[in-house]
């Protein structure tokens, strides 16, 4: 079974930064591409980022110049990396493992409060 645990999450000032980690199951980790989704209450959930088996990226407009996206196959872990945070950016984040039709396995989630 695919697990993937997302950690990182919290609450910080509009301008701050947070680092998201997502420990995935090895057996996965190093043969697919990884995303982060997010949802905010009473929206529809969105594509943040993806990175592919090989390292290319993705972004939505809305984080491009603020988030990266990277993996550590080491570590069986893809983080998002969060900077000039908005409170628009205010969601749960979730973790997931992308195909070529879009995710197949999804983290639990982790909440990320961005005050103004």
């Amino acid at each position: 079974q695919v697990q993937l645990v997302e950690s990182g999450g919290g609450l910080v000032q509009a301008g701050g930064s947070l680092r998201l980690s997502c420990a995935a199951s090895r057996s996965i980790f190093g043969s697919n591409a990884m995303g982060w989704y997010r949802q905010a209450p009473g929206q529809q959930r969105e594509l943040v980022a993806t990175i592919s088996s090989v390292g290319y990226t993705n972004y939505a407009d809305s984080v491009k110049g603020r988030f990266t996206i990277s993996r550590d196959s080491a570590k069986s872990t893809v983080y998002l990396q969060m900077n000039s945070l908005k409170p628009e950016d205010t969601a749960v984040y979730y973790c997931t493992v992308e195909t070529n039709l879009g995710p197949r396995y999804w983290g639990q989630g982790t909440q990320v409060t961005v005050s103004s």
